[in-house]
């Protein structure tokens, strides 16, 4: 019999209650066994729902059970590091939704804090990662199949002015840099393996909800590369990826948000040929919980360190600084 971690999730976030609870119940390695929620009605019908064993009334509760190994943190932005941190106190693993906090400070902050925790891991939930078409884009970039990288374009965008929508709440950490900014930020430090030297950024804000709704930036890597993308929270849903090298182009159709239950593709585009690469249903949160529990079963290091949190998070900052200055912001 396969031994599974046991899993508790801190709050009822929608993320979790739809996509990654009902992913990380068709895992090998993963058991939901709690669910909390600042309210026990909430936490008792999400648990109703789902089918989950426990549920408390506050997070506190939850981190005392002696049974749960390791917590998926959903929470606002704002309580990512607090709540990661008071799970590592409370003995457990931390798989935190990205991004890992408000800024860099609080990323290594945790970062420090981890060092206390020989035994524990924390990894940032930056679940595409995961998926099969971007091992496959990694796979062909590293092999040549597109000359060498010159540069990456990343546009994801979606419209919501809800202004009780934590996405639309600027003290908490909401926007289109922090919610799916993170993404395009990510895509080409994970493909270059290598992180920006400067950056620029420009960013529209609400004039009511005070966020950025529209925020455009370009990464300068130490090897020439570039990369340069464009977010948003109030334009037509649609999201894509391109990167570029002098022999061949990679397009992948849809980067962060995969449907579990529909095929995805990837194309390939070089002087000589066009070939589509298709990967059936595949569900990304799933294969994301089965590495991190196999980590903790293997006591291995996590696929994505907190490094690398910190490393997304500096070139965050710097876009803010970026926009604030007006001007090209060089990184530490």
């Amino acid at each position: 019999m396969t031994q599974k971690i046991k899993w508790g999730v801190l709050s009822t976030a929608k993320i979790a209650l739809q996509k990654v609870i009902p992913a990380l119940q068709k895992s090998q390695y993963c058991e939901v066994s709690a669910i909390a929620s600042r309210t026990l009605e909430k936490a008792s019908q999400a648990a109703h729902d789902l089918d989950i064993v426990k549920h408390y009334g506050s997070y506190e509760e939850l981190l005392e059970d002696p049974e749960i190994e390791a917590i998926y943190n959903p929470l606002p932005n704002h309580m990512h590091v607090y709540w990661t941190m008071k799970a590592l106190e409370a003995g457990k693993h931390v798989l935190c939704e990205k991004p890992i906090g408000m800024n860099t400070e609080e990323a290594q902050a945790l970062a420090e804090a981890l060092k206390n925790f020989a035994n524990l891991k924390v990894m940032e939930a930056f679940m595409y990662r995961f998926h099969p078409q971007w091992e496959k884009v990694f796979e062909l970039v590293k092999n040549g199949a597109i000359g060498e990288v010159k540069t990456m374009q990343s546009f994801f965008s979606y419209f919501n002015i809800d202004p009780q929508n934590i996405r639309n709440q600027a003290d908490i950490g909401g926007g289109a840099l922090m919610d799916i900014g993170c993404y395009c930020v990510s895509f080409p430090r994970f493909i270059f393996e290598e992180e920006p030297v400067q950056v620029v950024g420009h960013m529209e804000f609400d004039p009511v909800m005070k966020t950025d709704h529209l925020t455009m930036g370009m990464l300068q890597f130490p090897s020439g590369k570039t990369a340069s993308f464009t977010c948003s929270t109030q334009l037509i849903p649609f999201q894509q990826t391109n990167i570029f090298g002098d022999e061949g182009h990679i397009c992948i159709q849809i980067p962060v948000n995969a449907p579990p239950d529909a095929s995805t593709q990837i194309t390939l585009r070089t002087r000589e040929k066009t070939e589509a690469f298709t990967f059936p249903p595949v569900d990304q949160y799933t294969l994301q919980g089965d590495a991190f529990s196999q980590a903790i079963l293997q006591n291995t290091t996590v696929p994505t360190p907190l490094t690398d949190a910190i490393g997304n998070m500096k070139v965050i900052d710097g876009l803010v600084e970026s926009t604030q200055n007006r001007q090209w912001i060089t990184l530490d």
